[in-house]
């Protein structure tokens, strides 16, 4: 099995990668969600757990996560972990996820966990300008996570922004590969294919 990090700002399209490899790849492919593992705090009201720092990295259950993919990276099945953003609670399935041939986590901290990348076999970071990151998340919020434009600037100013300088841009040292422009940049999503197309062919597992 071949196992990728996909790291990278909100909204800087590490969801779109993920989908363009998995859909070129030629091969079995599994996604995980690093926003799907956070941690539960079901004591807290609906008040209290808005108010978090959701771009933090204590905010993940790591534990739970790496759990997951040992399990994934030996062969067996999980649990699929889902998160409610409106409610700002978890809402894990009762669907059963197999092992695949190439197994994707993708996150703004897939690179926090040293465990989980000394198990990566390839590290991917994707690199967009902060202004795009910014109009991604805000279109993607409104839409999909029925928020508003007062609480997204909030937001952004107090956790993401600070987040971002003091984490996840130093992520890209860890990095094998940086993506820029997204990941709709359809070059470097054609030659990652025709890379891990290859190791595929010749074996290649973690």
């Amino acid at each position: 099995m071949i196992f990728i990090g996909i790291c990278g700002a909100s909204g800087s399209g590490k969801s779109t990668l993920a989908q363009e490899l998995t859909r070129d790849i030629g091969a079995k492919t599994l996604v995980l969600q690093q926003d799907a593992y956070y941690v539960n705090h079901p004591d807290m009201t609906f008040e209290e757990r808005a108010k978090l720092n959701y771009d933090e990295p204590g905010i993940f259950d790591h534990d739970v996560l790496y759990e997951d993919v040992c399990s994934l990276l030996a062969g067996q099945s999980i649990r699929k972990k889902a998160y409610d953003f409106a409610l700002h609670a978890r809402c894990d399935t009762n669907e059963m996820l197999e092992a695949p041939e190439v197994l994707i986590l993708e996150g703004i901290h897939a690179f926090y966990d040293k465990r989980l990348l000394g198990k990566m076999f390839l590290k991917l970071y994707v690199s967009v300008d902060p202004d795009i990151c910014l109009l991604r998340r805000i279109r993607r919020d409104i839409t999909e996570r029925g928020r508003d434009i007062e609480s997204i600037s909030e937001q952004y100013l107090s956790t993401v922004k600070p987040m971002y300088d003091k984490y996840i841009r130093n992520y890209v040292t860890e990095a094998d590969v940086v993506v820029m422009r997204g990941g709709k940049n359809a070059r470097i999503v054609d030659i990652l294919n025709g890379y891990l197309r290859t190791q595929l062919q010749g074996g290649t597992a973690v």
